[in-house]
């Protein structure tokens, strides 16, 4: 069921896409007019396309909402895989990394600046 209303939600989002893109841009949208002689410049067809925008719109509302109600009952509880829960790999032990210098345990760093100076 929920696979088939996935398949109408995208019929009617393309249909929606398609009936908007085909409206004419009466605000100039994107800086782009609206011609007089258009493709559909009837007002029966701005109609049609208004009213068809609307139905798709609202369908594609209630499609969504079903279908997320749809996911949320059929939802599986998560599962884990226990099958490596008892196995543990050894960790290698290695030596801890040698401290550095200090300018107390070295004299001939106590002669030489931390940072080198310009010249």
């Amino acid at each position: 069921m929920f696979a088939f209303l996935l398949i109408v939600q995208a019929l009617v989002a393309a249909a929606l896409v398609s009936v908007i893109l085909m409206q004419r841009s009466e605000g100039g949208g994107l800086g782009v007019g609206g011609s007089s002689s258009g493709f559909m410049t009837a007002r029966g067809a701005a109609d049609f396309l208004t009213r068809s925008t609307a139905i798709l719109g609202g369908t594609f509302v209630i499609l969504s909402i079903a279908m997320a109600a749809i996911a949320g009952v059929s939802r599986e509880p998560a599962k884990v895989d226990t099958s490596l829960a008892g196995k543990t790999t050894p960790v290698e032990q290695t030596a801890p990394p040698a401290a550095p210098e200090t300018p107390q345990q070295n004299p001939q760093n106590q002669q030489s600046p931390a940072v080198p100076l310009a010249q």
